[in-house]
């Protein structure tokens, strides 16, 4: 698990398209501090399938950064 307290460009050199995979996102409080946590989930062939595979926390910055980026791709 991880708590994204900030993003930064970085190019890609080589860019290539991921698999699809299943993801969540829930509303969770945490001392206090409201967050949005997105989960994705691991392939359906995967050895655990339905095991969460990465798990980002994004709080007031955070959630503020991926609303600015957000409004690039209008």
């Amino acid at each position: 698990m991880a708590r994204v307290e900030s993003l930064k460009l970085r190019l890609i050199e080589r860019p290539s398209k991921h698999g699809k995979v299943e993801g969540t996102y829930s509303v969770v409080e945490v001392d206090g501090e409201k967050m949005l946590q997105i989960d994705t989930y691991g392939a359906s062939d995967r050895q655990i399938p339905g095991k969460i595979s990465q798990s980002l926390q994004f709080g007031k910055e955070g959630i503020q950064t991926l609303r600015n980026l957000l409004e690039e791709f209008d």
